[in-house]
């Protein structure tokens, strides 16, 4: 299968998973009523669970599974770690603890202030890593310093929760960190759409540098790639993207790792090839497992998060252990 093909099964995929979100549900709706809220002509109540609750929700979910799909591509591609991911410099634990830290002081009923402080975290985070990038030539020691960064805020954020003012905070806090894209509206949405897609362009701007990075930095450096330069774009692009997703859906995990994994081999294992399926392939993921969140028989709605680990990490194990008996 060509790349281009690739990206056509996923793209009609990912329309028709995002079309079921739309009509499944505690609250079913055929297709025809889901047409008619969208363009005006149904009533009231199927507007407003489309327009209110489902549609924001598909939305976020496609745009935080893209986001981490990409940024987990373009780190695999440029730490050449296939294990590496957004988690693996620190961003998203700092997205996390911005986020907490207005939960803990009891500033969330401020509008917008909690997916501000996200971004804000996701950004300083961004900020120091790229600042390390150009400090250093040697790609271990930007993986030991983001392992580091998120230790470290790992460490405040699990001091937070310890020292929780009241219940409703430390609950707050911990359904954060759960990850989560129920009640997202629109206006969420705005305010972390920006960022998500900044930093999605500048790694498509700087995808075809990941595929001289393969060969190894020397090798890129001899053909004509400005390393340090590639290293901060994409550090600074999964950076942004991150921190957007965060904002948008707290933390969650294992997308970025496996999305990249399941479309490698279909791209011929070119890095450049893999960021835009890799996306496809993370927002697919996210909205039918939001779709699963949804229809299991629960008597409280599991986290997104939660689920995204159940179904990535058997996945992520499968395929390491193809790997191993494809290369053993």
């Amino acid at each position: 299968m060509r790349p281009w093909q690739l990206n056509s099964v996923l793209s009609l995929a990912t329309c028709l998973a995002v079309l079921g979100a739309l009509m499944l549900g505690p609250t079913s709706l055929s297709f025809g009523r889901v047409l008619g809220a969208l363009f005006g002509q149904g009533s009231v109540e199927d507007a407003i669970i489309i327009w209110q609750i489902r549609l924001p929700r598909g939305i976020a979910a496609l745009m935080v599974g893209s986001a981490l799909g990409a940024s987990g591509a373009a780190l695999q591609g440029l730490l050449r770690n296939p294990l590496a991911e957004p988690g693996v410099l620190g961003v998203s634990a700092s997205a996390a603890l911005g986020a907490t830290l207005v939960l803990y002081l009891g500033l969330a009923g401020l509008a917008l202030m909690v997916p501000l402080a996200a971004i804000f975290g996701a950004l300083l985070a961004t900020a120091l890593i790229a600042l390390a990038a150009l400090q250093t030539r040697s790609v271990v020691t930007l993986i030991l310093i983001g392992v580091g960064l998120s230790s470290f805020a790992g460490a405040v954020m699990s001091l937070l929760m310890n020292f929780a003012p009241h219940p409703f905070a430390l609950s707050d806090m911990v359904n954060w960190m759960l990850g989560s894209v129920a009640n997202r509206s629109l206006s969420d949405l705005s305010l972390s759409a920006p960022f998500i897609l900044l930093g999605l362009s500048i790694l498509m701007i700087t995808r075809r540098g990941l595929s001289a990075l393969t060969l190894g930095e020397e090798a890129a450096s001899g053909l004509g790639l400005d390393v340090r330069r590639q290293r901060v774009g994409v550090v600074f692009g999964a950076g942004l993207a991150t921190g957007g997703a965060v904002a948008l859906a707290g933390a969650i995990g294992f997308v970025g790792i496996v999305a990249p994994h399941i479309v490698r081999p279909w791209v011929r294992h070119d890095a450049a090839q893999t960021l835009f399926p890799a996306a496809l392939l993370g927002g697919l993921i996210l909205v039918l497992a939001d779709i699963g969140v949804r229809l299991l028989p629960t008597m409280s709605e599991l986290r997104l998060g939660v689920v995204a680990a159940l179904i990535g990490a058997p996945v992520f194990v499968w395929i390491a252990m193809r790997q191993r008996s494809l290369t053993g």
